[in-house]
């Protein structure tokens, strides 16, 4: 993490007030595209498929990929064939929109795009432009999308907005971007159709349960790993360091990465021989050049019965569930 980033969850410090010009030209650049779309300047792109924005108003790290797949997972219970849209941040697709298959790489579609994939199998299509995106599944009989992110991609129409929020972290020192890791305002919760915690004991939320450690090279489930030296890419790593060390993993050494690292062999040169234990989204990037000693930790959200009982009363208002 860097300073900047560190500064976020701290108190404001002369770091914050040095960047508060940024942060007024980012605020007025955002409100005059939002103002854009709210007057009907740009136009909102409405598809004949319902969508589920899962987003957040904070940067990175709120822990949304994992509700992302266990929203798929409850809609696909209610016998609804799901697809998932998302922009695929670092990915090399050869053209967009690109429709994931096995044989992609997380070099080429993004590691969050693969572990989605890899996890649920259903149609993802990668996109900056999330209508194009969208709009590739047009001839699949595609029930209801989810937007895997896109809260503020305004341009695509949405049906429900669930916004996600780590409930440890919060909205650090309150700022917007760069001065804090807001990208918009925390008024806008309020225009949300449901604010959703990760974990914390809010009205709704979801925790992230330990699901097992696996092998990287091979997805094979293993038992307990005492001792191993941690690696990982992710946007709130301390996460993941409290759930090993929950499990009783004693934890060697840590070595954090920017989000979304494209990990290479030399990352790994520093751990020597010693059991390596990263997150499942570090893990589908590393699977082609894995030791067998390299392992991940699987997580699963569980969302709190009124979560899913208020949930379900969206999609039956909102025509994406029928009662019986």
């Amino acid at each position: 993490m860097s300073r900047v980033e560190q500064s976020w969850y701290k108190p404001a410090s002369w770091l914050t007030w040095l960047l508060s010009p940024l942060t007024l030209l980012f605020y007025f650049v955002s409100q005059v595209r939002k103002l854009s779309f709210q007057l009907g300047i740009k136009k909102v792109v409405k598809h004949n498929v319902p969508i589920i924005v899962v987003g957040n108003i904070s940067v990175g790290g709120n822990g949304k990929t994992p509700f992302v797949i266990w929203l798929t997972e409850y809609l696909k219970s209610q016998g609804k064939n799901v697809a998932i849209v998302s922009r695929g941040y670092g990915s090399k697709a050869p053209y967009y929109p690109y429709t994931l298959s096995e044989e992609d790489t997380a070099e080429q579609v993004g590691d969050e795009p693969k572990l989605l994939f890899d996890r649920l199998g259903c149609p993802i299509v990668i996109s900056p432009d999330r209508n194009a995106a969208v709009s590739k599944l047009a001839d699949l009989n595609i029930d209801v999308v989810i937007s895997d992110d896109g809260l503020q991609h305004y341009q695509m129409g949405r049906d429900v907005e669930l916004c996600i929020v780590d409930a440890k972290r919060q909205f650090g020192n309150g700022w917007l971007m760069p001065s804090g890791p807001l990208r918009e305002r925390q008024s806008r919760l309020e225009t949300v159709d449901l604010v959703i915690e990760n974990g914390g004991n809010s009205t709704y939320h979801y925790t992230l349960e330990n699901a097992g450690i696996y092998r990287v090279k091979d997805n094979v489930k293993v038992g307990h790993i005492d001792k191993a030296h941690v690696v990982s890419a992710i946007g709130n790593p301390n996460r993941f360091v409290e759930s090993l060390t929950q499990l009783g993993t004693q934890i060697l050494s840590m070595q954090f990465f920017e989000d979304h690292h494209p990990f290479i062999e030399k990352d790994f040169d520093k751990q020597g021989l010693g059991n390596i234990v990263m997150t499942e989204k570090d893990a589908v990037k590393c699977r082609s050049f894995a030791q067998d000693n390299w392992y991940y930790l699987k997580v699963d959200a569980r969302a709190n019965d009124a979560l899913v009982n208020e949930l379900n009363s969206i999609l039956l208002r909102k025509g994406i569930l029928h009662g019986v």
